[in-house]
């Protein structure tokens, strides 16, 4: 089973030059959690600083009553082990083969015989829909394809916290669609902590239990899927509505003048979008962290926006026997 990732009041500059301050948000245990944010905003700095490729300037990251800053080098590695990796282009080995490349990590922190590595390696690449190219080299096979042999590659480990830095950069809207339902059948099969960075907001609206969202050198927001996309906040709205009227410009923040002239012009931002069905895992089990659509809003007195929690034909969504028995609207 996946671990809780607390983060609290984390800082990290570069030279002087700040990239975000006093971040705290916590992961939940075995949940899906989605950080967005503008280009430039430090969500890939974030990662490695998870990981602990980075230090940061101040704060804490506790992992099982850890905190990774203040761990000596050999301590950090061994917390390292709970963690598996996407990189954004698969950071295969072009010389090696898929299979050699999966094999890797196991042929480097463990003790096992090639006989156990072959077993395990068979299983991830089953896992990721690969088994039967383990053979061909990285330039031999198609960018989804690589996504994915990376994607075995950090299971390989059965690590308890896999962090993915833009799984879907490169893919086209179908191959993406088809990352993310393995994402999701991952989740319910490992049971891991996932945190995955993106700028689809396809992914973020369908994918996550929760969604983060860092903007001008802060964390805006973070919390469970609804409360993001029925949020008003001008900064979370417009970027999850992929909207130009906003805060939010090319250079990451539009200046006075630009807000001064979307005031004056009286230009508002369109009606919030409604919030879809979240994605369930390919046999149509409900989801580990799954909630009854429309719980959190109605816990919190909020009125999600219309036509909200439908089903792909349209239709309200409806509890079935494997779901919980009431859906509050």
């Amino acid at each position: 089973m996946g671990v809780e990732v607390r983060v609290e009041g984390l800082t990290k500059s570069f030279g002087g030059q700040p990239v975000w301050s006093d971040v705290s948000l916590t992961l939940p245990a075995g949940e899906i959690s989605v950080l967005l944010g503008p280009s430039g905003t430090g969500k890939s700095v974030f990662l490695k600083t998870l990981v602990g490729l980075l230090k940061p300037d101040r704060g804490a990251i506790w992992i099982e009553e850890q905190n990774l800053p203040r761990l000596s080098e050999r301590a950090l590695y061994q917390v390292r082990k709970l963690f598996g990796v996407l990189f954004q282009d698969g950071a295969l080995f072009g010389s090696m083969t898929i299979y050699d490349n999966v094999a890797f990590p196991l042929r480097e922190h463990t003790r096992k015989s090639e006989s156990e590595i072959r077993a395990v390696v068979h299983e991830k690449l089953e896992m990721v829909g690969l088994l039967g190219a383990e053979r061909k080299l990285p330039g031999q096979i198609s960018g989804g394809m690589r996504k994915r042999a990376g994607l075995a590659r950090a299971l390989v480990l059965d690590p308890r916290i896999i962090l993915f830095d833009e799984p879907d950069s490169g893919l086209d809207p179908v191959r993406t669609a088809y990352l993310n339902q393995l994402i999701i059948d991952l989740n319910q099969q490992t049971g891991a902590t996932f945190l995955i960075v993106t700028h689809d907001i396809n992914t973020a609206r369908t994918v996550p239990d929760n969604i983060g969202l860092i903007y001008h050198g802060h964390l805006a927001m973070f919390g469970p899927r609804e409360m993001l996309l029925s949020s008003t906040e001008p900064v979370v709205r417009q970027f999850l509505g992929a909207q130009r009227i906003g805060p939010i410009g090319m250079a990451e923040e539009k200046d006075s003048d630009e807000l001064r002239a979307e005031a004056e012009a009286g230009v508002e931002l369109p009606p919030l979008p409604a919030i879809p069905l979240q994605l369930r895992p390919s046999d149509g089990r409900p989801r580990r962290a799954e909630q009854p659509p429309g719980q959190w809003c109605a816990e919190h007195g909020i009125v999600p926006p219309a036509g909200s929690f439908r089903n792909a034909d349209g239709s309200a969504w409806q509890p079935d026997a494997r779901q919980p028995d009431e859906v509050l609207r």
